[in-house]
């Protein structure tokens, strides 16, 4: 199995300018903050309150609702009326999740990487082979109807998450992206029901133990504490939410807003990297047989659009939302006389966008395609370099200051 590769590379930097007079109880910052340091505060506040959290937020919510489609998926095959327009509920659902999901990519730092919840949900390719026996093997099917804990503490990571969700859901033999089929209904075993709605759940508490992480456990619903409480996914940074620890530097992580602001760079260059070298690099560059083992959603057919929303996910982070009255990273370093840098991140990121979308699906045939080269070095390249250079450029703004 090939596990999704994350490149999350946890270099704080030392942002020397920076100089600690006296501490806030119960946090790191400054009592006394440069201009630019209070810009960068604005810009991480912006990041966390008006994209990572909403994100996570719709992300949990659809994920649910995937949880609760699948559900209703294995109660109508028990009653003995499932249609095609029950698996297409959940499809819908699944693909609402797995936006949220790929919008996530440019913050797969914090919870997501100290909890293994990245690879946890969204490994690929789907193990095949240990699914079918796993399917046939009426032990262990009735531990994971009896608790809805066994899946995560007892299966691989190929058996988990998006990507075998997909598999249960949609046509795993078609090839045609203007007519993307669901699962022939009439050939579903209550065995592979069963299974798809246990991994459903557990998708679903994997992304809400992640928004418990980042806001707190109070914040959540009912429903949603629950849900982490039937899946034993009590943990104790519930208590101690991620969003202070960046926003008001409340832990011993990050030290500076020159560190965070840092941070927030690095998720950028990492999946920027990674789906330019990577996600589109990989099976672009690699035999028929291995690129057709490291395409991303191939039953869905939702490769280019999951690349596209990765970079959209840079752009969010790097520029916000569109939020009105918001303040970014890219206004910080517009404010500090780097425009022309600024913009032209801005454009790169665009390009990158548009040049994955000129990719057609489905990628699996198309992975080798003079359109795919362009992508790999549009994005694995020049977004890489550039969004780097402005990594680069906090220190050197803040060194000026």
């Amino acid at each position: 199995m090939i596990t999704k590769m994350k490149k999350i590379i946890y270099t704080l930097m030392a942002v020397t300018a920076l100089t600690m007079i006296s501490c806030q109880p119960g946090s790191n910052e400054p009592t006394q903050l440069s201009q630019q340091e209070r810009q960068l505060k604005q810009a991480v506040s912006t990041d966390v309150n008006n994209n990572i959290i909403p994100t996570y937020s719709a992300l949990a919510q659809e994920t649910l609702t995937l949880a609760e489609k699948t559900r209703d998926m294995l109660d109508k095959f028990d009653a003995g009326n499932l249609t095609e327009a029950d698996v297409q509920a959940a499809i819908d659902a699944w693909v609402k999740a797995r936006a949220h999901w790929e919008l996530s990519e440019s913050f797969l730092f914090g919870p997501v990487s100290d909890l293994n919840v990245d690879p946890h949900i969204d490994s690929w390719p789907l193990a095949k082979d240990d699914l079918l026996s796993l399917l046939n093997n009426a032990t262990q099917m009735a531990a994971i109807e009896a608790d809805p804990s066994w899946v995560s503490a007892n299966l691989g990571y190929g058996l988990l998450g998006f990507h075998a969700i997909e598999y249960m859901l949609y046509d795993p033999d078609n090839d045609d992206p203007t007519n993307v089929r669901v699962h022939d209904i009439t050939s579903y075993t209550r065995a592979e029901l069963v299974y798809t709605n246990a991994v459903a759940q557990d998708l679903a508490g994997q992304v809400n133990m992640l928004y418990a992480c980042w806001v707190g456990i109070d914040k959540l619903s009912q429903e949603q504490q629950q849900l982490l409480e039937d899946l034993e996914l009590e943990k104790s940074d519930y208590r101690d939410p991620y969003n202070a620890k960046m926003i008001e530097l409340n832990s011993s992580i990050y030290k500076t807003y020159g560190a965070v602001a840092d941070q927030i760079m690095q998720g950028c260059v990492d999946i920027a990297d990674e789906v330019g070298n990577t996600k589109i690099g990989t099976p672009n560059g690699a035999a028929d047989e291995a690129a057709k083992n490291y395409i991303e959603s191939p039953y869905a057919l939702n490769s280019i659009v999951d690349f596209q929303d990765n970079i959209k996910s840079i752009k969010n982070s790097f520029a916000g939302k569109g939020v009105s009255g918001e303040y970014t990273l890219y206004q910080f370093f517009v404010d500090n006389g780097y425009q022309a840098d600024a913009d032209a991140t801005l454009t790169l990121i665009d390009e990158s966008i548009t040049t994955i979308a000129a990719i057609p699906e489905p990628f699996i045939t198309n992975a080798k395609t003079s359109q795919a080269d362009v992508a790999v070095a549009k994005v694995g390249t020049d977004l890489v370099n550039q969004l780097t250079k402005m990594q680069g450029l906090i220190e050197t703004i803040l060194n000026k200051k």
